[in-house]
């Protein structure tokens, strides 16, 4: 299985690039992985909420094939521990799916089009995070879970 990472917008701070660099460096160990940034829509003070969201979702939906098995990270979705989110990795990966696509949508979240498409939604958190952090959450959790399945000492319980 191959995991896919689509973002809106690149990431500023370089601390946090650092350590997603870091983690998705240690990821490749593990299962291949591609994080893929889509660019910031322009002009968007000119663009209402919806027709920004929809902008991006069309730009999201042109990353994913149809043999994407496409998750959302959206605050109304599914909580997991890190061992259940680990869980769910190796049911992925048991399922024989080709590549798992995690999608953090813009500011205002996803389109109609977006949620029609996912066959699922993770929630971090019931805390709101930047979307630059997310980024880093859920790099380091993808990493966690590998290690967690391989029984190796990084995670403690």
């Amino acid at each position: 299985m191959n995991i896919k990472l689509l973002t809106i917008g690149k990431t500023d701070n370089k601390n946090l690039q650092a350590l997603m660099d870091e983690y998705t460096k240690r990821l490749g160990f593990y299962i291949k992985f591609d994080l893929e940034i889509i660019p910031d829509i322009k002009n968007v003070k000119n663009l209402s909420e919806a027709q920004q969201k929809e902008k991006e979702g069309e730009l999201i939906l042109s990353k994913i094939t149809a043999t994407d098995h496409l998750i959302l990270l959206d605050e109304k979705g599914k909580t997991f521990s890190s061992v259940g989110f680990s869980e769910f990795l190796q049911k992925k990966m048991n399922a024989g799916i080709k590549t798992l696509a995690f999608v953090i949508g813009g500011p205002y979240g996803f389109s109609d089009t977006v949620y029609k498409q996912a066959v699922g939604k993770v929630s971090l958190s019931e805390m709101t995070f930047s979307h630059q952090m997310v980024r880093l959450f859920i790099i380091e959790q993808i990493y966690r879970g590998f290690t967690i399945l391989r029984n190796e000492p990084y995670h403690h319980q």
